[in-house]
């Protein structure tokens, strides 16, 4: 509308994250958290997120890819690194979140920040869904030692975030020659040995690069990387892939028949964990899983190491 002023149409925006900050503190003091942590993350720890995970964006209109939030009462905090600094003071300005410049020396972590300004007794919470182990692991040893409680079973946003994107459903299509040069069999038993040697039963692979590579198989899921949202549990005799079942086609469907691929819905996962016996030796990265994902296999007995597929795949043929 050419009628309404520029510097009216910013004050419109920034008053949206200003009540977006309003409504969580509400959905927070229902919850009874003191302080609340937004990830730039996913299920699947990937650097670039589909648009569904894009919660901290959402909350405080900081569009970069890294950063991360706290809330508080009376604080709002983005931390991120200097690639950033100059767009972040720009998308903060009066959204209610201040720059908290990551890396400059001077500026504690968001784990130490945490530690030292809630009190004895108070909660700490984020969505475990989108942590991984090794960082969760950091925060359960800050929250102990100081005395904090620590809920990694609380996704805030849901409940305030109307009209969430959908989570993407393309569809997938196969890597073949003379692109690919390996084939399934090859990669799933190269991942099997390694599991052997390390003593894994059965091993969770939740890193969208190593289930592109290992399934010879690619999607659209994230814009301009070749990946899908999916899960895998290998164990010596049986593969399964996790996976939004719209995204399998005809075509992809008999691939994966051919390579004694089982499909399971996506949302499956949470009772395939739950099942597996307390004698399961699970392998995982504890960088590449989530605390909340892992949360269904409570009973198994946790390998942590790199996933194999990560250094096959870095290894070329001829």
């Amino acid at each position: 509308n050419r009628g309404v002023p520029v510097f009216f149409f910013i004050a419109m925006v920034m008053s949206v994250y200003l009540s977006r900050l309003e409504q969580l503190r509400s959905a927070m003091q229902q919850a009874q958290v003191d302080a609340y942590v937004v990830f730039s993350s996913d299920p699947h720890l990937s650097e670039y997120l589909p648009d569904y995970y894009q919660g901290r964006a959402w909350l405080s209109g900081f569009e970069g890819s890294a950063g991360s939030l706290v809330v508080t009462a009376d604080f709002a905090g983005l931390w991120t690194d200097s690639r950033y600094w100059v767009q972040a003071e720009t998308d903060l300005q009066d959204s209610g979140f201040e720059l908290m410049r990551w890396g400059d020396g001077h500026t504690p972590e968001m784990v130490d920040w945490v530690a030292a300004h809630l009190q004895v007794g108070q909660t700490v919470a984020f969505d475990g869904q989108v942590v991984a182990l090794s960082q969760s692991q950091t925060w359960q040893k800050m929250a102990d030692q100081s005395g904090l409680t620590l809920d990694q079973n609380v996704d805030l946003l849901a409940p305030i975030w109307p009209n969430r994107p959908e989570l993407p459903c393309a569809p997938l299509f196969v890597h073949e020659p003379p692109f690919c040069q390996r084939h399934v069999s090859d990669n799933l038993q190269a991942v099997r040995s390694q599991m052997q040697q390390l003593g894994a039963q059965t091993h969770l692979i939740s890193s969208l690069d190593d289930l592109a590579w290992l399934f010879n198989l690619r999607g659209s899921d994230v814009a301009y990387n070749p990946v899908f949202l999916a899960h895998a549990l290998i164990s010596q005799d049986k593969a399964t892939l996790f996976i939004d079942q719209r995204k399998i086609t005809a075509q992809v469907a008999h691939y994966l028949y051919q390579q004694n691929i089982e499909v399971q819905p996506y949302s499956s996962l949470a009772d395939a964990l739950a099942e597996l016996s307390d004698s399961t030796t699970l392998l995982v990265n504890p960088s590449a899983v989530t605390v909340g994902v892992l949360a269904a296999a409570k009973q198994v007995q946790l390998i942590q190491a790199a996933n194999p597929s990560t250094l096959l795949k870095a290894c070329k043929n001829q």
